[in-house]
């Protein structure tokens, strides 16, 4: 997964700040490393990671908002995809994507 290029979207855009996207970046491999090391059962317990990581990216809406940017429809989007792509690569295929990021406030 250290491969993959989450957030790309985020990267490529220059209204996205590279710094605060690296930490976004850095909340998503977290979330990789926590999966594989507690091996959640069901969705329920997905979910319960993908929480605090939701929580996580809502702390850095005000880092967004100091670099002159925020997390709009864009980053909503690129974020909502690269959770999905987790759950999935994970073989939590029947994980319902928008309740994935459901706690989120942006």
């Amino acid at each position: 997964m250290a491969e993959y290029a989450f957030l790309y979207e985020l990267y490529e855009d220059g209204y996205f700040p590279d710094h605060v996207v690296d930490k976004g970046r850095a909340i998503l491999l977290r979330l990789c490393e926590q999966i594989e090391a507690e091996q959640p059962k069901d969705l329920a317990a997905l979910y319960t990671l993908t929480d605090a990581a939701t929580d996580e990216f809502n702390l850095l809406e005000a880092e967004f908002d100091a670099a002159g940017s925020e997390i709009e429809t864009v980053a909503r989007e690129a974020i909502g995809e690269d959770f999905w792509f987790v759950a999935t690569s994970y073989g939590f295929t029947g994980a319902d994507g928008e309740r994935l990021i459901a706690n989120r406030e942006w």
